[in-house]
């Protein structure tokens, strides 16, 4: 395989909401360029990019996937991200190893909930942006309402640079508003376009819009506004070179047509790809010097050595492939480096060029390319390999807390250890996982941004590692903490013959504002309790919280002071100290008035507005406080604050309400006081719970 300089590669990352043909546009890309035989289709699970079995079956993609192809002597690295809002996480980590993003829209929906997340994802990484209009060929799509949808919902330097000729099933050819050229594309869906005349019918418009974008380049540079000025246009070079730099210094956002299903467009987006992304020789990788403060380090294959793990898959026979981006210098095959991360040697077998789940074998890997390695031992997602005295090191990626848990059982009986085992293997490929025993209820707990996820993942157990498990209702994560200060104690003693035990310890309960956590401070003076013993009253208290007191849920936002307290020479010691501070916690409850939180969720709602009446009254109903309602096109968006103790079945009703036309996102928010009147029944499923006695929903 050739090899290629940082300045003729290209990174990009194809991001958006789902379904507005991501893979689709990924998979055109790859044939239009002859990387594949065929033009892969979602419909039928042919596609290079979405090879997993379980999204084939759901056709949608579940995990970022990387593929590539050569065009005009580029290399254009392709990863192509999910754009379900479960799995936005993998999507943002795909972010931070190119130096563009694609932004697919749906040429109906316009601009969805994940494609402003997204789009803000990208926003915080600098990142350049190209725009596609995907999906023109259908019914009730608008290029030009879409425009008017990106500009609102998404920036004002959004900018066409091409315009559709035809409009839903008659769209067959595209203008180039730049090179004022029409391309009309065939209709056996080859990719194969040629040159036409630019029709009566959308002359008006191509100028127009063709205006529009002279004029917001020429805004872009003081040089280029004075030739605007003089003439009153540009010429095409100085076009070309103005936009160049403005999409580059992300000043403009330019946006293309395209129909993925129907090959429409893919050549004329290759070459903006190749003439308008910056290669990584254009941007330095950013990163951390060892003093803590940000540097960048330029793509520089006699450097040191530096190539980040960016993602993991856990492939249930090559084992776990780390995908990587060498930031400098070159990374060989055969050679053992250093893992920096976890300061322990790794041994680099094959390197390989992934094409979906197809290796390609190469022998090294250059500053600014995108690569792959199978086996290594003791390297994860987010490790940094390489020479340890390069000076240089990246973020660590970042993953949300879980929001929700399924407490999972197996089928078969001792198939736990395999169940432990093998979810280990995906928290490897996706840390967004969380596998916990619930202390109380002695439950396996699996964790997850939503149903969907958890389902997902429990499909992959059954799918790669042949493990079967059942789902038992969804963990709502309530905490418990105090609603006034108060102090307490607690004494234990006993005589059992021989050494007794002794421990006596005063504590003060005070409230804290939410998120605080649990703070312990000790406020001994005078020897009242030896210091020895100060630890465990801390263990003690610790220890209650974890267990709860109103419904064994943990307790949080508080603070505990140990100020006083006794204890015996002979008879005291540590075991008696935890005792002493557990009496003490259990005193204080009494008299703190105990309350109860629940975790409240971040809800956008994307659907027809003919359904944005139903949906907040349905809202309303689970004790939601609406924050807002914008409108996409023929679309409404509802930005809601819900507790998530009312959002399990959501999924369902939406479903139904909008016949399948809806969709949302949600993310965790904060923690809310339970409302006083929900506080008996939760108290009775959390006991009914402990106890293995079946019981209606928690929430």
């Amino acid at each position: 395989m050739k090899v290629f300089d940082a300045a003729n590669i290209r990174n990009v990352a194809l991001v958006g909401h789902s379904g507005a043909g991501k893979t689709q546009l990924t998979a055109a890309l790859l044939y239009d360029a002859g990387a594949t035989p065929r033009l892969g289709k979602v419909d039928d699970g042919t596609t290079v990019t979405d090879y997993d079995e379980e999204a084939i079956a759901r056709k949608h993609t579940l995990s970022s996937s990387l593929a590539w192809f050569e065009f005009n002597k580029h290399k254009v690295n392709l990863v192509d991200t999910p754009g379900m809002g479960n799995f936005l996480s993998d999507a943002r980590a795909a972010l931070r190893v190119v130096e563009a993003a694609l932004v697919v829209v749906d040429g109906v929906s316009g601009v969805q909930v994940a494609t402003e997340q997204m789009w803000e994802s990208a926003d915080a990484l600098n990142l350049p942006r190209l725009l596609v209009v995907n999906r023109l060929d259908r019914e009730r799509s608008s290029f030009a309402r879409t425009i008017e949808s990106l500009r609102e919902g998404l920036s004002r330097s959004v900018v066409a640079v091409q315009w559709p000729i035809g409009e839903e099933g008659d769209f067959s050819a595209i203008v180039d508003l730049v090179a004022m050229t029409a391309w009309t594309f065939a209709e056996d869906g080859s990719g194969t376009a040629t040159k036409s005349p630019i029709p009566d019918a959308v002359e008006a418009d191509v100028a127009a819009a063709r205006a529009v974008l002279i004029e917001a380049v020429a805004e872009t540079d003081e040089a280029l506004m004075e030739r605007f000025f003089e003439s009153g246009t540009l010429t095409r070079d100085e076009l070309t070179s103005g936009l160049t730099s403005a999409v580059r210094a992300i000043q403009l956002f330019p946006v293309f047509c395209a129909s993925a299903l129907k090959n429409i467009g893919g050549p004329l987006l290759a070459e903006a790809i190749t003439a308008y992304v910056p290669s990584p020789a254009d941007r330095p990788f950013p990163g951390v010097a060892p003093d803590g403060t940000p540097t960048t380090r330029a793509a520089d294959t006699s450097a040191p050595l530096v190539a980040w793990v960016w993602k993991t898959i856990a492939d249930q026979f090559a084992g776990r492939i780390s995908l990587f981006r060498v930031i400098s210098g070159v990374l060989k095959s055969d050679t053992t480096v250093q893992n920096v991360t976890r300061h322990a040697p790794e041994r680099v077998g094959h390197l390989v060029a992934l094409e979906g789940k197809t290796q390609a074998q190469v022998p090294e890997v250059h500053a600014g390319d995108l690569g792959a390695v199978a086996k290594l031992k003791d390297t994860h997602s987010g490790d940094v390999l390489g020479d340890p005295h390069a000076g240089f090191t990246i973020q660590p990626l970042s993953f949300p807390e879980p929001v929700l848990s399924y407490a999972i059982l197996p089928k078969t009986r001792g198939d736990e250890d395999k169940i432990s085992t093998s979810i280990h293997r995906l928290q490897d490929e996706d840390p967004s996982i969380g596998y916990t025993r619930d202390e109380q209820t002695h439950d396996l707990l699996l964790s997850g941004q939503g149903q969907l996820h958890i389902e997902v993942t429990v499909a992959k157990l059954r799918r790669r590692f042949g493990v079967e498990v059942e789902l038992k209702p969804p963990h709502v994560p309530y905490r418990e903490t105090i609603a006034l200060p108060t102090e307490a104690h607690g004494r234990h003693k006993k005589q059992t013959g021989g050494h007794g035990q002794f421990g006596d310890c005063k504590i003060r309960v005070t409230p804290l504002s939410r998120g605080s956590g649990v703070e312990f401070e000790d406020d001994i003076f005078g020897g009242s309790i030896p210091r020895q013993y100060v630890p465990a009253v801390e263990k003690g208290i610790r220890d209650a919280c974890t267990r709860g007191f109103l419904a064994g849920y943990p307790m949080v936002d508080l603070k505990v002071t140990v100020f006083d307290g006794s204890y015996h020479d002979v008879d005291s010691n540590e075991l008696s100290f935890k005792m002493a501070g557990r009496l003490a916690f259990r005193d204080a409850m009494a008299r703190a008035k105990p309350t109860l939180l629940e975790p409240v969720m971040t809800v956008e709602i994307f659907a027809p507005s003919d359904f944005a009446g139903d949906l907040m009254g349905d809202l309303n109903g689970r004790r939601g406080h609406i924050a807002g309602m914008d409108a996409r096109g023929t679309n409404t968006v509802i930005r809601a604050q819900v507790p998530m103790a009312e959002m399990l079945t959501y999924e369902q009703t939406l479903t139904s309400t909008t016949g399948g036309r809806g969709g949302y996102h949600m993310e965790f928010s904060h923690y809310a006081d339970v409302p006083t009147h929900l506080h008996a029944k939760i108290i009775a499923a959390s006991q009914a719970a402990r106890q293995g006695v079946p019981h209606d929903d928690e929430g």
